[in-house]
């Protein structure tokens, strides 16, 4: 199976004909099966808000939500939080992602590591801590320091996720040679394969002025870089129960064009949406 995906529903005007104004998610849901959610990596919200979200989408729709800031120790060096306050976010956050394990409805929690957070001894001990936190809850792991795919060292990473039963995420981003990461196009769990398309513009991407966070993600894929991901993900789908394609190239809004376009591109279908709303004009 293959689901498409973008991240966040309100920023997609290309899902409701172009119109400018916030997509509700009742309307996302109508086109595509599955969300990133980033909104628990800033405060984790109560069930009862995770609860409203479900009673917008259909039953067979699906949520990656990214685990909390002090989960990845993106506090570290700023407003650090002490080891009983991080161990307490660990025991929040799965209470509120409880309505979503029981409808089926969580397809993984991402844990999208600081740029800071590099391949050592200490920090592949707290993989191992957070598998153990988190149970048998689905986990996907993003590094996004270099350190990690030093080339000799990526079987050996993916031996210790696939131990963890966490799953590798496949990230396309700019890199040079010293920053960014590759993409590895390793599945490391069979349930899932999580692809996370982040855009190619390196200036935007390296160059950290005012309004980085604004043009990071500025870039459209062209239809040939969309050949190549569907390349690979015809190459993982014989490997995985399923392969999810997350669009976060957005500062333009260019996510959902480029997700509708791999989708045409493949001729992926699914069933179970909600009803979209039919334009008068």
């Amino acid at each position: 199976m293959i689901t498409i995906g973008l991240t966040t529903w309100k920023e997609h005007p290309a899902l409701i004909n172009d119109e400018q104004r916030d997509v509700t998610l009742t309307e996302y849901a109508a086109v595509l099966p599955t969300v990133e959610v980033d909104t628990p990596f800033y405060g984790i919200p109560r069930a009862t808000t995770v609860t409203k979200w479900q009673q917008m989408v259909p039953a067979n729709f699906q949520f990656i939500l990214k685990a909390n800031k002090v989960m990845t120790k993106h506090d570290y060096g700023s407003d650090e939080v002490d080891e009983d306050a991080r161990k307490q976010a660990f025991v929040d956050y799965k209470e509120m992602i409880k309505p979503l394990v029981r409808k089926r409805q969580l397809k993984t929690i991402l844990f999208q590591f600081p740029p800071f957070f590099r391949r050592s001894a200490e920090n592949l001990q707290w993989l191992f801590e957070i598998r153990d936190m988190m149970g048998n809850l689905p986990i996907a792991v993003e590094f996004r320091n270099p350190s990690w795919y030093e080339e000799t060292l990526i079987p050996d990473l993916m031996d210790y996720l696939t131990r963890l039963h966490m799953t590798h995420v496949i990230v396309d981003e700019p890199h040079r040679l010293n920053d960014g990461v590759p993409l590895v196009a390793d599945a490391t769990t069979p349930e899932l394969a999580l692809l996370r398309l982040h855009g190619r513009n390196e200036k935007g991407w390296f160059d950290q002025g005012k309004d980085w966070r604004g043009k990071r993600t500025l870039y459209r894929y062209s239809e040939a870089e969309l050949k190549q991901f569907a390349a690979v993900i015809n190459q993982l789908t014989p490997k995985v129960k399923e392969v999810c394609i997350i669009f976060n190239n957005n500062s333009n809004r260019d996510a959902a064009p480029n997700a509708l376009e791999l989708q045409r591109m493949m001729g992926i279908s699914w069933d179970g949406l909600g009803l979209q709303q039919l334009s008068l004009f």
